[in-house]
């Protein structure tokens, strides 16, 4: 998902690059952590994960983030709905396809579970394919910003603040649930109390934007402030989840502390897009910058993409080192180059890009 402007921010683009291996990184980790039905394996490979994923958690916001920041103004919702969703919707409709498919060639899935999974997409996934669900989350911000963007646009610093202390609120909330199950209106038979309008991903949204309005010229405190964030966020979602890892069963209840709607997770994000967005490179046209502009574009078909990379190079590998401290690095670059690969092969079909974005 590449987008244009003027002067070109090739700070974004790395952090698009680097939020791209990192959800590589998170699901290489699921090998070594999770059981079979969600259940916990508290494993010595476990801990690894704990403390190099940690920090990987900040994956997804950073890409919504990034996202968020070229998404307004919403001048004419009718182009932008046209161009948003033929970028995103298409090739993920067929990469849902291909994945049907690439269950039946498993022989995970018979021909018609096959069929009936490809009918079912309309509904959701068609597959359990996990990491699919980010793409109905951004659909959702894209339903959603031309309601927002007069306000995006034109909100005092002041009101966009109130918004982002709230919704720094709202994501206390999971570990206020520790000591109150239900608070400010909470209850079994309702889902939406006092701050839930400004809880959830929209957030993220907002802060790229509250930084792109008011604090996008390089300053000092950018990485005073970074450096602060990423280290009390790392503490607190590194510690949470090693704390956890020795008493806690299934994963739901394990990864409290890796909420992507998590205080300290948003911290983590907040800062390192702080320290990253502004970074000056002298040399444009350097054959490093163009492989992180051209991974950057393609990021969006990487990640798409990268679940069936990522099992045959874990197949690959892990009977072939000890230690999961190697492990995670290893498959997961492996499987980031792979795929990258497998889809600049496909960039040069005609009309690939409505199947890698």
């Amino acid at each position: 998902m590449t987008d244009t402007t003027v002067t070109r921010n090739y700070g974004l683009d790395i952090l698009r690059v680097i939020a791209c291996y990192m959800v590589i990184q998170i699901h290489t980790g699921e090998f070594y952590y999770i059981g079979d039905r969600g259940n916990v394996l508290n494993t010595l490979d476990a801990n690894w994960v704990c403390w190099y994923n940690s920090l990987c958690r900040i994956c997804v916001p950073l890409f919504v983030m990034i996202s968020g920041f070229f998404l307004f103004p919403v001048k004419d919702a009718s182009v932008f709905f046209k161009k948003r969703f033929s970028r995103v919707a298409i090739p993920f409709i067929l990469w849902c396809v291909l994945y049907a498919f690439y269950f039946y060639f498993r022989g995970d899935a018979t021909l018609n579970a096959t069929v009936t999974n490809i009918v079912h997409i309309p509904v959701n996934y068609g597959v359990e394919i996990g990491h699919l669900w980010f793409v109905y989350m951004l659909l959702g911000i894209y339903l959603f910003a031309p309601v927002l963007s007069p306000w995006i646009q034109t909100a005092s610093r002041k009101s966009m603040e109130f918004y982002l202390l709230l919704w720094c609120i709202a994501f206390c909330i999971p570990y206020i649930h520790l000591i109150f199950p239900a608070i400010w209106g909470e209850a079994f038979w309702n889902h939406t109390p006092m701050l839930y309008y400004f809880s959830g991903f929209m957030g993220y949204v907002v802060l790229a934007n509250y930084i792109k309005r008011f604090h996008m010229e390089p300053a000092r405190w950018n990485y005073v402030a970074g450096i602060a964030l990423l280290v009390v966020g790392y503490g607190i979602t590194a510690v949470g989840f090693s704390m956890r890892l020795p008493t806690e069963k299934f994963v739901n209840t394990l990864e409290l502390t890796w909420s992507f709607e998590t205080i300290n997770i948003a911290m983590m994000t907040a800062g390192v897009f702080l320290m990253v967005k502004n970074i000056q490179i002298k040399n444009t046209g350097s054959a490093i910058l163009k492989l992180v502009a051209d991974i950057s574009a393609k990021s969006y078909g990487i990640y798409l993409a990268h679940i069936m990379v990522l099992n045959v190079v874990h197949a690959f590998w892990d009977g072939r080192l000890a230690s999961a401290a190697v492990k995670l690095p290893v498959i997961a670059a492996c499987t980031f180059a792979i795929t990258f690969i497998v889809i600049k092969i496909l960039s040069f079909i005609p009309k690939s890009k409505w199947l890698i974005g």
